[in-house]
């Protein structure tokens, strides 16, 4: 393998998407297929198998989500490029993905042309956005409040209690432990400083949780 060899690490939980980008990453000179992970979870145990120079990552996963695992694949390995290949191209996804510690943000509908372009910008130390996201960025930023600052899952464990759902129900729904939803829920409460139920659905309301699906 040359030095200037890219290896790429691919991760999203659609395997047909995997193995399309596998074979996009082994017909294109430059660049290898490292390895490829269902979950930012498997991603983070994969890393030091495959050796990869870039982690292209979903953000929409099961289990902790791609933003999660950003910031956790930087923090292990922080050489470690991530370019974000989403379908969602709202403005508060870029932002949020860059600040996780993405280097690079593509949706998916781009063309194969443009994922070769962008992952060798990433690997040179740049930074890569999508074009159509330009202008969205540009806008004015919206303000933020506190339940900007929940992690993924929390911030789905408050969108579940204001729907009404239970501990129990939240923990099958997630498929984690009761005593797992607890320690969110007492976290959430912790960072909104909200007291009671009702005042988390406030937050919830709020932030338009209720509208994301």
């Amino acid at each position: 393998m040359s030095s200037d060899t890219v290896r790429v690490l691919v991760v999203d939980d659609h395997a047909v998407l995997r193995s399309g980008l596998r074979l996009l990453l082994e017909r294109e000179p430059g660049l290898e297929f490292a390895g490829e992970a269902a979950s930012a979870e498997e991603a983070l145990r994969s890393l030091e198998r495959t050796q990869p120079d870039i982690v292209l990552l979903d953000l929409q996963m099961p289990g902790m989500g791609g933003l999660e695992g950003a910031k956790r694949i930087r923090d292990r390995r922080p050489g470690v490029r991530v370019l974000v290949l989403s379908m969602h191209d709202e403005a508060d996804d870029v932002r949020r993905a860059f600040a996780s510690g993405a280097d690079g943000y593509l949706v998916k509908t781009a063309a194969d042309e443009e994922l070769v372009r962008a992952l060798r910008a990433v690997s040179e130390g740049e930074r890569y956005l999508h074009p159509s996201l330009g202008a969205k960025l540009a806008q004015p930023i919206a303000p933020t409040g506190p339940v900007d600052e929940l992690s993924p899952r929390e911030r789905e464990v408050l969108r579940l209690l204001a729907l009404g759902y239970t501990n129990q129900e939240i923990a099958q729904e997630l498929v984690v432990s009761v005593r797992t939803v607890e320690s969110h829920r007492a976290h959430v409460m912790t960072k909104l400083r909200a007291e009671s139920r009702a005042a988390m659905v406030k937050h919830a309301l709020d932030a338009g949780l209720l509208d994301a699906r």
